[in-house]
């Protein structure tokens, strides 16, 4: 009992900012909860620290850091919190909690319903806990993609639906039925491509027809040439996009037949034009970290021989405008891709983005989270900006990638081949 009455506590709270705790207990009533403990249990309570943060990575939590610190130089040696949770849901906070433990400088730790210390069967059981945590955070992810995937088995494509589609949802399912106000119109549009007719052109006739996008805009042409390559448009879709992922078989209603779209392809293809090459998604987003000239970019296209296909390549590069003598050297746009989301991911509350924008990401959120209901998962998504730039930066096409570049206010820099914000 002696060795209790010497123990000083810190009383640590957390609340994740994200949404995939939406039963943990608020910061306030954790507070509440631990304080009654504490007076009525006697603990000398040193200091209080709160933060609205996930514990989903290491490292990550600025005042739990600053615990830590402090446990270490001895400030006080016991931690009072509502739920082992509330500590670690990452195998690198457990760690450092156990070696603090090892190092006789963490003595006590007191949860609502539990205690811990230094004895092995207590610290086994912490472990325990605090991996069963980061188990429920590792199998989100798996669940995410087995739900995605069974979706697009049934097939049923995630995400919104293309110009001429809309998304429909009903007893807890959500498909993809033809668009009454443009679909019509849509398959009409396919058959005058056939016929020769350019981007622009249709991109006037859709005006004339009053054909807008979903914000109310009109058509750009890039989005018109986008749409005519889609092979969504007559049943088929690849999800995620890109070489080596599986296609499926739609379950909507095709607005074109595959042989209207095989005889676009064949007249409008390579051999004119890639459609919607020359359009690079994030040119107006970056600048030279170097100089401070704006940034280019060039397409290389490489064809296929075996299957008669191509592979488009983009490198962004320096103007030079500044400094003719520049030495930045050019980025490939699948490395670019990764090291913007690197870079969202990392300071998500510094990235500014327009209401059309933030639209799109809150659709995209609320259809991933119909997804879960789907199939009975329990947890939602992240921050919805990291979920989103995840989807466009790895899987969406170039026109989502176009809109979403656009659609961030910030300047991103570029400078020895890595990026940080203006």
């Amino acid at each position: 009992m002696e060795k209790i009455k010497e123990l000083t506590y810190c009383l640590y709270a957390r609340k994740s900012s994200e949404s995939d705790e939406r039963q943990a207990m608020s910061i306030d009533s954790q507070l509440s909860e631990m304080r009654s403990l504490a007076d009525s249990e006697g603990l000398n309570v040193v200091c209080e620290k709160h933060e609205s943060h996930s514990a989903k990575d290491s490292g990550q939590r600025p005042l739990y850091n600053e615990m830590l610190s402090e446990l270490a130089s001895g400030k006080y040696n016991a931690i009072l919190t509502w739920a082992p949770d509330r500590l670690s849901r990452n195998a690198g906070d457990l760690g450092s909690i156990v070696d603090l433990m090892d190092q006789h400088r963490l003595l006590h730790i007191r949860t609502y319903s539990q205690t811990f210390t230094n004895s092995p069967n207590e610290k086994f059981l912490l472990m325990i806990l605090c991996s069963q945590a980061k188990l429920e955070n590792d199998n989100k992810s798996i669940n995410v993609k087995r739900g995605i995937r069974s979706k697009c088995e049934m097939g049923w494509r995630p995400g919104t639906a293309p110009l001429g589609y809309i998304n429909r949802t009903f007893g807890g399912i959500t498909d993809i039925i033809p668009d009454p106000d443009r679909a019509e119109i849509i398959t009409e549009m396919f058959h005058k491509a056939a016929q020769g007719w350019s981007g622009r052109k249709l991109k006037t006739w859709l005006e004339k027809e009053k054909v807008t996008t979903r914000s109310g805009k009109p058509v750009p042409v890039s989005s018109i040439l986008a749409m005519l390559i889609n092979p969504f448009y007559y049943g088929r879709f690849q999800y995620p996009e890109g070489a080596g992922n599986p296609w499926y078989d739609g379950a909507h209603k095709p607005l074109v037949s595959k042989e209207l779209w095989d005889e676009i392809q064949q007249t409008r293809g390579v051999n004119k034009g890639i459609w919607g090459s020359k359009q690079f998604a994030f040119r107006g987003l970056l600048k030279c970290g170097r100089c401070g000239a704006e940034i280019t970019a060039q397409e290389k296209i490489k064809i296929i021989k075996k299957t008669g296909g191509y592979k488009r390549f983009v490198y962004y590069n320096c103007t030079k405008k500044t400094n003719p003598n520049c030495s930045e050297r050019y980025m490939n746009e699948d490395t670019l891709c990764e090291l913007l989301l690197e870079l969202i991911e990392k300071e998500p509350r510094k990235i500014h983005v327009t209401p059309k924008l933030q639209s799109k990401i809150e659709r995209h959120h609320k259809v991933a989270n119909s997804v879960f209901k789907q199939y009975g998962i329990e947890q939602i998504l992240n921050k919805p900006i990291i979920e989103y730039s995840r989807y466009v930066l790895r899987e969406g096409n170039e026109v989502e990638k176009t809109a979403f570049a656009n659609g961030i206010t910030n300047k991103v820099l570029i400078k020895n081949g890595a990026l940080r914000l203006g």
